[in-house]
């Protein structure tokens, strides 16, 4: 080897040691599953990425400030009127700045897809038993991102002072204070003093802006280096193993499926904004603390919380010359404590009793196979489901002419009839469906042919098994009626294998 050549594989070295570019073929082949429930995760970091782009862009107009102003703008109804310097300049963005609008409504629905799909996707890591080894940490991190982004939109949404926002603000305040001892301190430590008091927004603002999307970002970011690291999880399938990725490569396949559902997601979000209004803050008017609007509701997800404050009675208890309210306590402190500490300790809870703590498992779960796990989560879905309603109650009883406290009565019975029924209508039907499979296995299908036996009957022929869906068990089994061996079909090649 000549020396030009020895000091050009030296310097190959020294730089693949300070920069490991040598790994990047590898990372560019980088298997992606095809399915499309593992693109959820990324309708939610395209959301994110929408909701950047337009909170950049509304912080040059947004004045985070309390003070007073008498509105002068050209929206009719509010010329004259007192209001907040923030709930001025909101209205300033709406119908003064060219796009304003557009931004802001772009802005509020983006976050509202931003909770959903990661919720949804949440959803899916569960029920297909995504975050058992070693995926554990993934999943405390993705919880932890959905905790986050309710503090953010919570946030964001109460900026522009408005009579909704400062409702919710109120009903914070009410929350704060329920927390026995310190509960007065932690609201004059976070209001500045008596509610609303003059500070407030100027405290969110830079919690919504800078401390809350630092870190999203930055456990986004995680998320994304352990997904490369630990590799998607898959189907089971011909081919797909414990050992292997099975997909679209990273490039170029997978990065042009991405790319599109990126500019869909983009797409969506800002043709919602186009026709779809939401949060019309010109209809509130500015925060009053002596006005309530009527029907007030929150953004769905925090909408749990105002059902379950709805559907406790008014408890209270006197200990020692202060006052216990359980009725706040207990639905807006305890039950989400609760809620979130089950959903942060399950994934390891589940492996212990399951036995499969000291075994990585990377092919997903159809959630029929797992009928307990599955009943659990469809309880726990409609549990949040039933707090969703009664947290419109109001609403519903206006819309369809019924008395609210039967609303109330409802709701309250079916927060702990309706998940009970679901999970043991849910671990029913898994094991039926299960049941129905093996034997659609062992029989095949049916080919619609019939045919008449020795001995007079009548009997349906079956044809071997060969559609099957994503996950399903195969396995080569002798016809029922045929006497042939049913085929399992070869899965075509697919890149990254």
């Amino acid at each position: 080897m000549s020396g030009d050549a020895r000091r050009g594989e030296r310097l190959a070295r020294a730089v693949d040691r300070r920069l490991p570019v040598s790994q990047a073929g590898s990372l560019l082949r980088k298997a992606f599953p095809e399915h499309w429930s593992f693109l959820l995760g990324e309708i939610a970091l395209y959301s994110l990425l929408v909701l950047l782009l337009t909170g950049v862009w509304l912080t040059f107009f947004f004045q985070p400030d309390m003070r007073e102003v008498v509105y002068a703008g050209p929206y009719t109804p509010l010329r004259g009127v007192r209001m907040s310097q923030a709930y001025d300049s909101t209205l300033h963005i709406s119908f003064d700045v060219r796009g304003g609008l557009l931004m802001r409504q772009t802005h509020h629905w983006a976050a509202l897809v931003f909770l959903a799909a990661i919720g949804t996707h949440m959803l899916r890591i569960f029920f297909t038993g995504a975050f058992r080894r070693p995926r554990e940490g993934n999943w405390v991190i993705g919880l932890t991102l959905f905790v986050l982004s309710l503090a953010e939109g919570f946030a964001g949404y109460s900026l522009p002072d408005d009579l909704l926002s400062g409702t919710g603000l109120r009903i914070a305040q009410g929350i704060l204070q329920s927390i026995p001892v310190v509960g007065t301190y932690l609201v004059f430590f976070v209001f500045g003093g008596q509610f609303p008091g003059h500070e407030i927004i100027t405290r969110l603002y830079p919690l919504h802006i800078l401390l809350l999307p630092g870190l999203l970002f930055a456990l986004v970011a995680v998320h994304l280096i352990l997904v490369f690291r630990l590799k998607h999880t898959q189907w089971r399938g011909p081919g797909h193993t414990n050992g292997n990725s099975v997909g679209k490569p990273l490039v170029p396949q997978f990065t042009a499926t991405s790319t599109g559902l990126s500019l869909t997601v983009f797409g969506v979000l800002v043709l919602l904004a186009g026709v779809a209004q939401v949060n019309p803050i010109w209809n509130y008017g500015p925060y009053r603390p002596d006005q309530v609007s009527t029907a007030s509701q929150p953004d769905w997800y925090v909408g749990f919380l105002e059902g379950s404050l709805r559907l406790v009675p008014p408890w209270e208890t006197n200990v020692a010359g202060h006052t216990l309210m359980w009725n706040v306590l207990l639905p807006a402190v305890v039950l989400p404590a609760l809620l979130f500490g089950v959903l942060y300790v399950y994934p390891f809870a589940e492996q212990r009793l399951t036995g499969e703590w000291w075994s990585e498992r990377h092919l997903c779960d159809r959630p029929r196979e797992r009928p307990v796990r599955t009943g659990l989560g469809v309880a726990g879905t409609v549990f949040y489901g039933v707090l969703l309603v009664a947290g419109g109650n109001d609403v519903i009883a206006q819309t369809f002419h019924v008395s609210v406290n039967a609303i109330t009565l409802v709701c309250r019975v079916a927060l702990i009839v309706a998940p009970v029924l679901a999970f043991v209508a849910t671990r029913w039907l898994c094991r039926a469906l299960t049941a129905a499979e093996h034997e659609r296995l062992a029989e095949g299908v049916p080919t619609g042919e019939i045919r008449q036996s020795v001995t007079g009957g009548y009997e349906t022929d079956h044809a071997p098994v060969e559609a099957f869906r994503p996950g399903a068990p195969r396995r080569p089994l002798t016809g029922a009626r045929t006497g042939t061996p049913a085929r399992t079909p070869r899965a075509p090649e697919r890149p990254g294998r």
